[in-house]
């Protein structure tokens, strides 16, 4: 190809505007909308998985708008009404068709490489300690995505040039990825409708929610396998002058998409993976974070191993050994694996996450005596139970009565229902209130969760 031609294609076509829109809506996405990309764990600029993720699932936005804006340059020879005299030139029809594609494809590229470098220097800038290229097959297979959309949308576009024809384009995108979009409430990510591997069809990712997840290697095999093909498709039908090289164009999309089914994972185990280097333990005596985590170890660890020093001394030999993060996949809404060993942390937990000090102190003394199979998150909450009652019971183990801080729906009622339960508690005797704390704790380890109102009573 010449790469003057080139050159001249790309300052006077429109093939890098396609790159600025495609960069402009996607920033729009992100920044004007307060959504999931700016909470927890997973936001989308402070881990390199996350920044993959996130910005491969705006491709449910920005995959239909390449492939009409694809379209839309497709309809240039037509508009300029000169089909006909290129077609009589002796270049090769291929030729011709390869510099307005390759021109489209650089200018997706370097829209959607802005968005990542928008975030990944944000990304370098943040307190980041797990850095890996474990991400670059993630944003590979989006890149992959609008360029063959965009290449398909300008082969239909030749192959029936008509105004109609790029909304037509975006809108069977769109539809097609409402269609194959996945969900991520389940523990793994899986379709919405039909099945697991159909959606796999579609490039555009679940929202991430836990930290730790990827997906497998087969997925973005099996993913650039259909891919090619759909971009193979479009350029062979860019290039086709004759009904048969057009029927013939069809061939890759299907080889594809053959091919892509026998790669493709069928179920959701084989899809996502935790990030065995993201997930391994990085600790400070009985205090382990993930490596993934580890700039939060410095702050937790001494507030948890004096956690754990309070918990002996109110427990005994039946204390809490370690205070761990959590580390498995589970849907939302479903109850947490306890052990009675182990202090869970969750740094998904608006009431754990950003808590420092004297506070987290609180918490993780008051989650050590009553711990909370419900898990709480952005997107779960078991309402002010759990802390009033770990309030008391924390506040029992310190030997003074102070609430934890945390987020709770009605705070002058918590406030009220928690310094009632300490009275009503504290009446007890010394070996009253040890006895039922133990009975407590175990009924909460039974996922049996005692109110604060009955702390003072008999089981719940």
């Amino acid at each position: 190809m010449n790469l003057r031609v080139l050159r001249t294609e790309l300052l006077r076509s429109a093939a890098l505007w396609a790159g600025v829109i495609i960069l402009t809506t996607a920033l729009l996405l992100l920044y004007a909308i307060d959504g999931g990309w700016w909470h927890g764990s997973v936001r989308w600029n402070t881990q390199w998985t996350s920044l993959a993720l996130w910005t491969r699932g705006l491709l449910a936005y920005l995959w239909p708008v390449a492939a009409g804006l694809g379209a839309l340059y497709g309809l240039r020879d037509h508009r300029s009404r000169m089909p006909e005299l290129l077609a009589s030139m002796p270049r090769p029809a291929w030729q011709r068709a390869a510099v307005p594609a390759t021109a489209m494809a650089l200018g997706l590229t370097v829209g959607f490489g802005a968005l990542l470098v928008t975030g990944g220097v944000q990304v370098a800038l943040a307190p980041t300690s797990y850095t890996h290229y474990g991400w670059l097959p993630i944003s590979a297979v989006a890149i992959l995505a609008l360029v063959a959309a965009a290449v398909l949308g300008m082969g239909v576009a030749r192959t029936l040039p008509s105004p109609l024809t790029p909304p037509i384009v975006a809108v069977l995108f769109l539809v097609v990825t409402v269609m194959l979009m996945q969900e991520g409430d389940s523990a793994l990510p899986t379709a919405r409708l039909g099945s697991h591997l159909l959606s796999q069809f579609s490039p555009v990712v679940a929202e991430p929610r836990q930290a730790l997840l990827t997906p497998t290697g087969a997925v973005h095999l099996g993913q650039m396998i259909w891919l090619l093909g759909l971009l193979a498709t479009g350029f062979a039908l860019l290039a086709a002058t004759r009904r048969r090289g057009r029927l013939m164009a069809l061939l890759p999309a299907a080889v594809g998409a053959a091919l892509a089914l026998v790669v493709l994972p069928a179920v959701p185990k084989d899809s996502y993976r935790i990030d065995q280097a993201a997930a391994a333990r990085v600790c400070e005596g009985q205090v382990c974070v993930t490596e993934l985590s580890r700039d939060r170890l410095p702050a937790l660890a001494p507030v948890a191993t004096r956690a754990l020093g309070a918990l002996s001394a109110a427990l005994g030999d039946d204390a809490p050994e370690r205070v761990w993060e959590e580390t498995t996949p589970r849907a939302v809404g479903d109850l947490r694996r306890l052990d009675p060993s182990t202090v869970l942390v969750n740094f998904e937990d608006p009431n754990m996450g950003a808590t420092k000090g004297d506070a987290l102190l609180r918490r993780l003394i008051g989650e050590g005596l009553a711990p909370n199979c419900q898990a709480v998150s952005s997107r779960e909450s078991s309402g002010d139970m759990a802390i009033t009652t770990q309030s008391v019971l924390a506040s029992w183990a310190l030997g003074s009565y102070k609430p934890i801080e945390g987020d709770v729906y009605d705070r002058k009622s918590y406030l009220a229902t928690a310094e009632r339960a300490w009275k009503e508690f504290t009446a007890l005797s010394a070996q009253q209130q040890r006895n039922r704390v133990i009975e407590v704790r175990r009924a909460a380890l039974r996922c049996e969760f005692t109110l604060a109102e009955n702390l003072a009573g008999g089981p719940q």
